[in-house]
């Protein structure tokens, strides 16, 4: 399994790391990050985007999958669905918590709980990721 310090390097040149998402911790039935909800990410309401949220745990989910991919293979994310419930204002940091409902050899099943900063549950996603033949 790649160590937390390898993953966040992966990230940093790629989406994840323009939305600013930190990973916290990393297991292969679970992933803990953060992400600060800047005014860039946020709507003209001054509350996190609703794509931004989107990302955040899709990013999570993906991070999840790679740390269960055997050798010679990568994934893709084939659905997502997203129930929001509260908002996270800008100024705060949004805490996302994934954990594999399934992990299986051609998909992974990854369902995010993001918080806010007072720990109000802001939205739960549940994607499904592909497992497929790395691009060599």
């Amino acid at each position: 399994m790649m160590d937390i310090d390898r993953l966040q390097s992966l990230l940093q040149p790629l989406f994840p790391g323009l939305m600013g998402v930190r990973l916290l911790e990393v297991a292969p039935d679970r992933v803990v990050a953060e992400m600060a909800v800047r005014p860039d990410l946020c709507t003209a309401g001054g509350i996190l985007h609703g794509g931004a949220s989107m990302a955040f745990a899709d990013t999570l989910g993906a991070v999840g999958t790679l740390v269960n991919l055997p050798a010679g293979k990568a994934t893709t994310t084939t659905d997502s669905s997203t129930k929001f419930i509260a908002a996270a204002a800008a100024g705060s940091t949004v805490r996302g918590e994934c954990v594999a409902l399934h992990r299986g050899r051609s998909t992974q099943v990854w369902q995010t709980s993001i918080t806010n900063q007072a720990g109000k549950l802001c939205a739960v996603v549940t994607q499904t990721q592909l497992v497929i033949d790395a691009r060599g």
